[in-house]
Protein backbone atom coordinates (compact mmCIF):
# COMPACT_ATOMS: atom_id res chain seq x y z
CA UNK A 1 0.00 0.00 0.00
CA UNK A 2 0.76 3.25 -0.83
CA UNK A 3 2.99 5.24 2.55
CA UNK A 4 0.59 7.91 4.18
CA UNK A 5 -3.24 7.79 5.18
CA UNK A 6 -4.49 4.69 2.76
CA UNK A 7 -7.61 5.11 0.82
CA UNK A 8 -11.07 6.03 1.89
CA UNK A 9 -11.40 2.94 -0.42
CA UNK A 10 -9.51 0.84 1.59
CA UNK A 11 -10.29 2.34 4.79
CA UNK A 12 -13.88 1.52 4.13
CA UNK A 13 -13.95 -1.93 2.68
CA UNK A 14 -10.74 -3.12 5.14
CA UNK A 15 -11.41 -1.49 8.01
CA UNK A 16 -15.12 -0.08 8.90
CA UNK A 17 -16.88 -3.00 7.17
CA UNK A 18 -14.64 -5.42 9.53
CA UNK A 19 -15.97 -3.29 12.84
CA UNK A 20 -19.51 -4.92 13.69
CA UNK A 21 -19.56 -4.55 17.69
CA UNK A 22 -21.59 -1.93 18.88
CA UNK A 23 -21.92 -0.50 22.34
CA UNK A 24 -25.03 2.48 23.69
CA UNK A 25 -22.30 4.26 25.87
CA UNK A 26 -20.49 5.16 22.14
CA UNK A 27 -22.12 8.16 20.61
CA UNK A 28 -19.95 8.33 17.40
CA UNK A 29 -17.35 5.78 16.11
CA UNK A 30 -15.04 4.69 13.12
CA UNK A 31 -16.26 6.63 10.00
CA UNK A 32 -15.24 8.43 7.58
CA UNK A 33 -13.19 11.69 8.33
CA UNK A 34 -14.09 10.91 11.75
CA UNK A 35 -10.73 12.51 14.38
CA UNK A 36 -12.59 11.50 17.46
CA UNK A 37 -14.66 9.32 19.23
CA UNK A 38 -17.48 10.03 21.29
CA UNK A 39 -18.74 8.18 24.73
CA UNK A 40 -20.94 9.08 27.45
CA UNK A 41 -21.14 7.26 31.08
CA UNK A 42 -23.88 9.72 32.22
CA UNK A 43 -26.08 12.25 31.65
CA UNK A 44 -24.06 15.24 31.48
CA UNK A 45 -20.70 14.74 30.47
CA UNK A 46 -19.55 13.26 26.90
CA UNK A 47 -16.09 11.86 26.76
CA UNK A 48 -13.82 12.76 23.68
CA UNK A 49 -11.43 10.23 22.61
CA UNK A 50 -8.99 10.63 19.61
CA UNK A 51 -5.35 8.79 18.66
CA UNK A 52 -2.62 9.93 16.43
CA UNK A 53 0.38 8.34 14.96
CA UNK A 54 2.92 10.54 14.28
CA UNK A 55 6.38 9.56 12.47
CA UNK A 56 9.07 12.45 12.88
CA UNK A 57 12.64 13.28 13.97
CA UNK A 58 13.30 12.69 17.84
CA UNK A 59 13.97 16.19 18.81
CA UNK A 60 10.11 17.15 17.48
CA UNK A 61 7.90 14.20 17.78
CA UNK A 62 6.76 15.21 20.97
CA UNK A 63 5.48 18.59 20.33
CA UNK A 64 3.90 17.31 17.29
CA UNK A 65 2.34 14.21 18.91
CA UNK A 66 0.47 16.54 21.37
CA UNK A 67 -0.43 18.83 18.84
CA UNK A 68 -1.97 16.59 16.69
CA UNK A 69 -4.09 14.86 19.68
CA UNK A 70 -5.50 18.05 21.63
CA UNK A 71 -6.26 19.87 18.00
CA UNK A 72 -8.69 16.88 17.44
CA UNK A 73 -9.82 16.87 20.54
CA UNK A 74 -10.45 21.22 20.40
CA UNK A 75 -12.03 20.71 16.81
CA UNK A 76 -14.99 17.93 18.27
CA UNK A 77 -15.90 21.09 20.16
CA UNK A 78 -14.26 19.50 23.80
CA UNK A 79 -12.02 20.64 26.48
CA UNK A 80 -8.56 18.46 26.44
CA UNK A 81 -8.01 16.88 29.32
CA UNK A 82 -5.45 13.93 29.13
CA UNK A 83 -2.88 12.27 27.17
CA UNK A 84 -1.47 8.54 26.57
CA UNK A 85 2.04 8.20 24.77
CA UNK A 86 2.96 5.12 22.76
CA UNK A 87 6.34 5.50 21.71
CA UNK A 88 7.83 2.72 19.59
CA UNK A 89 11.54 3.66 19.15
CA UNK A 90 14.54 2.78 16.81
CA UNK A 91 17.73 0.43 18.45
CA UNK A 92 20.12 3.43 18.47
CA UNK A 93 18.00 6.08 20.44
CA UNK A 94 20.04 7.25 22.97
CA UNK A 95 17.67 7.67 26.46
CA UNK A 96 18.68 11.25 26.70
CA UNK A 97 17.18 11.50 23.47
CA UNK A 98 14.28 9.91 25.32
CA UNK A 99 14.23 12.35 28.20
CA UNK A 100 14.15 15.33 25.52
CA UNK A 101 11.10 13.89 23.99
CA UNK A 102 9.22 13.59 27.24
CA UNK A 103 10.15 16.82 28.23
CA UNK A 104 8.61 18.25 24.47
CA UNK A 105 5.78 16.56 25.92
CA UNK A 106 5.38 17.89 29.03
CA UNK A 107 5.80 21.37 27.66
CA UNK A 108 2.80 21.10 25.46
CA UNK A 109 0.80 19.15 28.20
CA UNK A 110 1.90 22.33 30.86
CA UNK A 111 0.73 24.82 28.58
CA UNK A 112 -2.63 23.29 27.96
CA UNK A 113 -3.18 22.31 31.63
CA UNK A 114 -3.49 18.31 30.09
CA UNK A 115 -2.03 15.86 32.35
CA UNK A 116 -0.02 12.80 30.75
CA UNK A 117 -1.64 9.90 32.04
CA UNK A 118 0.09 6.89 31.06
CA UNK A 119 1.38 5.02 27.43
CA UNK A 120 3.93 2.28 26.77
CA UNK A 121 7.71 2.91 25.60
CA UNK A 122 9.02 0.35 23.50
CA UNK A 123 12.57 -0.22 21.48
CA UNK A 124 12.12 -2.37 18.17
CA UNK A 125 14.43 -3.55 15.34
CA UNK A 126 14.02 -2.61 11.67
CA UNK A 127 12.16 0.80 12.74
CA UNK A 128 14.50 3.79 11.10
CA UNK A 129 12.70 6.72 12.93
CA UNK A 130 11.03 6.96 15.91
CA UNK A 131 6.70 6.20 15.71
CA UNK A 132 4.76 8.36 18.76
CA UNK A 133 1.34 7.34 18.80
CA UNK A 134 -0.70 9.95 21.16
CA UNK A 135 -4.12 9.59 22.58
CA UNK A 136 -5.98 12.86 23.62
CA UNK A 137 -9.00 12.74 26.07
CA UNK A 138 -11.50 15.64 26.06
CA UNK A 139 -14.41 16.34 28.10
CA UNK A 140 -17.88 18.46 26.83
CA UNK A 141 -21.08 18.95 28.36
CA UNK A 142 -24.24 17.70 26.73
CA UNK A 143 -26.15 21.02 27.78
CA UNK A 144 -23.44 22.73 25.29
CA UNK A 145 -24.64 23.73 21.41
CA UNK A 146 -24.51 20.88 19.28
CA UNK A 147 -21.30 21.59 17.41
CA UNK A 148 -19.96 18.38 15.93
CA UNK A 149 -22.11 16.43 17.55
CA UNK A 150 -21.63 12.55 15.48
CA UNK A 151 -19.03 15.34 13.85
CA UNK A 152 -21.54 16.91 11.10
CA UNK A 153 -25.03 17.44 12.49
CA UNK A 154 -24.86 21.41 12.17
CA UNK A 155 -23.11 22.01 9.46
CA UNK A 156 -25.77 22.68 6.49
CA UNK A 157 -26.30 23.86 2.97
CA UNK A 158 -25.27 27.81 2.38
CA UNK A 159 -22.99 28.32 5.37
CA UNK A 160 -19.48 29.95 5.47
CA UNK A 161 -16.21 28.27 5.21
CA UNK A 162 -13.54 29.49 7.42
CA UNK A 163 -9.85 28.77 7.72
CA UNK A 164 -7.80 30.07 10.67
CA UNK A 165 -3.88 30.74 10.48
CA UNK A 166 -1.99 29.81 7.34
CA UNK A 167 -2.26 26.43 5.43
CA UNK A 168 0.55 23.97 5.02
CA UNK A 169 2.28 25.18 8.61
CA UNK A 170 3.10 21.89 9.76
CA UNK A 171 4.33 20.69 6.82
CA UNK A 172 6.42 24.19 6.66
CA UNK A 173 8.17 23.68 10.20
CA UNK A 174 9.23 20.02 9.23
CA UNK A 175 10.52 20.86 6.28
CA UNK A 176 12.29 23.93 7.31
CA UNK A 177 14.37 22.03 10.35
CA UNK A 178 14.55 18.56 8.82
CA UNK A 179 16.29 20.04 4.98
CA UNK A 180 17.77 22.92 6.50
CA UNK A 181 20.66 22.54 4.76
CA UNK A 182 19.46 22.00 1.24
CA UNK A 183 17.13 24.98 1.39
CA UNK A 184 19.69 27.57 2.37
CA UNK A 185 21.19 26.75 -0.68
CA UNK A 186 18.44 29.01 -2.24
CA UNK A 187 16.85 30.83 0.14
CA UNK A 188 18.14 33.33 2.82
CA UNK A 189 19.44 31.44 6.30
CA UNK A 190 16.86 33.69 7.98
CA UNK A 191 14.03 33.06 5.77
CA UNK A 192 14.74 29.37 6.77
CA UNK A 193 14.89 29.77 10.18
CA UNK A 194 11.70 31.87 10.37
CA UNK A 195 9.79 28.81 9.10
CA UNK A 196 10.95 26.82 11.24
CA UNK A 197 9.25 28.92 14.29
CA UNK A 198 6.37 28.04 12.61
CA UNK A 199 6.22 25.51 15.44
CA UNK A 200 4.53 28.88 17.36
CA UNK A 201 0.69 28.35 15.09
CA UNK A 202 0.58 24.41 15.74
CA UNK A 203 -2.14 24.55 18.14
CA UNK A 204 -5.94 25.32 17.22
CA UNK A 205 -7.12 24.75 20.81
CA UNK A 206 -7.38 28.40 21.18
CA UNK A 207 -9.57 29.38 18.12
CA UNK A 208 -11.94 26.15 18.60
CA UNK A 209 -12.45 27.71 21.91
CA UNK A 210 -13.20 31.40 20.74
CA UNK A 211 -15.44 29.88 17.65
CA UNK A 212 -17.59 27.70 20.24
CA UNK A 213 -18.92 30.66 21.90
CA UNK A 214 -18.91 32.86 17.76
CA UNK A 215 -21.60 31.54 16.07
CA UNK A 216 -19.73 28.36 15.03
CA UNK A 217 -21.75 25.05 13.29
CA UNK A 218 -18.94 22.60 12.29
CA UNK A 219 -14.84 22.20 12.90
CA UNK A 220 -12.23 20.23 11.36
CA UNK A 221 -8.68 20.69 12.34
CA UNK A 222 -6.13 20.58 9.15
CA UNK A 223 -3.59 17.98 9.45
CA UNK A 224 -2.04 15.16 6.86
CA UNK A 225 -3.22 15.67 3.57
CA UNK A 226 -3.20 19.53 3.77
CA UNK A 227 -6.59 21.86 3.30
CA UNK A 228 -7.25 19.77 0.31
CA UNK A 229 -8.08 16.76 2.01
CA UNK A 230 -9.47 18.51 5.18
CA UNK A 231 -12.21 20.14 3.00
CA UNK A 232 -13.27 16.56 1.28
CA UNK A 233 -13.28 14.94 4.27
CA UNK A 234 -15.44 17.96 6.36
CA UNK A 235 -17.84 17.74 3.22
CA UNK A 236 -18.21 14.04 2.72
CA UNK A 237 -19.25 13.53 6.27
CA UNK A 238 -21.86 16.46 6.47
CA UNK A 239 -23.49 15.34 3.08
CA UNK A 240 -22.78 18.80 1.66
CA UNK A 241 -21.16 20.40 -1.38
CA UNK A 242 -18.68 23.38 -1.34
CA UNK A 243 -17.52 25.99 -3.31
CA UNK A 244 -14.25 27.20 -2.51
CA UNK A 245 -12.02 30.04 -3.76
CA UNK A 246 -8.11 29.11 -4.21
CA UNK A 247 -6.63 32.36 -4.25
CA UNK A 248 -8.43 33.16 -0.80
CA UNK A 249 -6.83 30.32 1.46
CA UNK A 250 -4.33 31.70 3.23
CA UNK A 251 -0.55 30.41 2.98
CA UNK A 252 2.71 32.06 4.32
CA UNK A 253 5.32 32.96 1.51
CA UNK A 254 7.68 30.94 2.95
CA UNK A 255 5.64 27.80 2.52
CA UNK A 256 5.35 28.92 -1.34
CA UNK A 257 8.81 28.78 -1.36
CA UNK A 258 9.59 25.81 0.28
CA UNK A 259 7.05 23.80 -1.98
CA UNK A 260 8.47 25.28 -4.64
CA UNK A 261 12.17 24.23 -4.07
CA UNK A 262 10.81 20.30 -3.63
CA UNK A 263 8.01 20.66 -6.25
CA UNK A 264 5.48 19.73 -3.80
CA UNK A 265 1.61 20.94 -3.94
CA UNK A 266 1.24 22.68 -0.82
CA UNK A 267 -2.43 22.45 -0.41
CA UNK A 268 -1.57 18.70 -0.09
CA UNK A 269 1.12 19.44 2.93
CA UNK A 270 0.55 18.59 6.27
CA UNK A 271 -1.21 21.78 7.56
CA UNK A 272 -1.61 20.99 11.69
CA UNK A 273 -2.13 24.83 13.18
CA UNK A 274 -5.22 25.14 11.04
CA UNK A 275 -8.76 25.05 11.89
CA UNK A 276 -11.42 24.56 9.44
CA UNK A 277 -14.82 25.57 10.17
CA UNK A 278 -18.26 26.56 9.07
CA UNK A 279 -21.04 29.24 10.34
CA UNK A 280 -23.91 30.65 9.40
CA UNK A 281 -22.08 34.77 9.97
CA UNK A 282 -18.55 33.76 9.37
CA UNK A 283 -17.52 37.69 9.28
CA UNK A 284 -18.87 37.74 12.74
CA UNK A 285 -16.85 34.34 13.60
CA UNK A 286 -13.87 35.85 11.78
CA UNK A 287 -13.81 39.41 13.86
CA UNK A 288 -13.73 37.33 17.12
CA UNK A 289 -10.99 35.61 16.02
CA UNK A 290 -9.34 38.66 15.02
CA UNK A 291 -9.74 39.87 18.31
CA UNK A 292 -7.75 37.43 19.99
CA UNK A 293 -4.72 38.14 17.42
CA UNK A 294 -5.91 34.65 14.77
CA UNK A 295 -6.07 35.76 11.63
CA UNK A 296 -8.95 33.96 9.54
CA UNK A 297 -10.97 34.23 6.36
CA UNK A 298 -13.77 33.31 4.67
CA UNK A 299 -12.61 31.46 1.78
CA UNK A 300 -16.43 29.88 0.07
CA UNK A 301 -19.61 28.21 0.86
CA UNK A 302 -21.37 24.70 1.59
CA UNK A 303 -23.34 23.75 -1.19
CA UNK A 304 -26.39 21.94 -2.01
CA UNK A 305 -25.39 18.11 -3.88
CA UNK A 306 -21.77 16.44 -3.80
CA UNK A 307 -19.43 18.63 -6.21
CA UNK A 308 -16.87 20.22 -3.80
CA UNK A 309 -15.49 22.53 -6.19
CA UNK A 310 -12.10 24.39 -5.87
CA UNK A 311 -12.72 27.98 -7.89
CA UNK A 312 -9.46 29.60 -9.74
CA UNK A 313 -10.66 32.90 -11.92
CA UNK A 314 -12.61 31.11 -14.20
CA UNK A 315 -11.61 27.54 -13.99
CA UNK A 316 -13.34 24.92 -11.56
CA UNK A 317 -11.75 21.99 -10.60
CA UNK A 318 -13.52 19.21 -8.70
CA UNK A 319 -11.87 17.89 -5.57
CA UNK A 320 -11.11 14.27 -5.77
CA UNK A 321 -10.90 12.42 -2.27
CA UNK A 322 -7.55 12.73 0.35
CA UNK A 323 -4.46 11.54 -1.60
CA UNK A 324 -0.80 10.74 0.10
CA UNK A 325 0.44 13.68 2.17
CA UNK A 326 3.04 15.35 0.20
CA UNK A 327 5.46 15.40 2.67
CA UNK A 328 6.33 12.02 2.22
CA UNK A 329 7.11 12.92 -1.83
CA UNK A 330 10.97 13.74 -0.76
CA UNK A 331 11.81 10.52 0.59
CA UNK A 332 9.76 8.36 -2.18
CA UNK A 333 11.58 10.63 -4.99
CA UNK A 334 14.69 10.15 -3.37
CA UNK A 335 14.25 5.91 -3.43
CA UNK A 336 13.38 6.02 -7.03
Amino acid sequence: MRIGKISENVLIRSVLRKIKTKREEVLCGAGIGIDCAVLSFDDNVETVISTNPVSAPIDMIGSYGIHRALNNIAAAAAEPVAVMISAVLPENTEEKELQDMMKQAETMASRFNVQIIGGHTEVMPDIKTPVLTVTGIGKRSKSNPPINKNDTSVINIGQDVIISKWIGLEGTVRLAREHKGELITRYPTGMIDDAAEFDQFLSVVPEAAIALKSGVCGMHDVSSGGIFAALWEMADRAGVGLEVELKKLPIRQETIEICEFYDLNPYELLSGGSLLMTAENGTDLVMELKKAGIPAVIVGKTTAGNDRVILNEEERRFLEPPKTDQIYQINNDRNQ
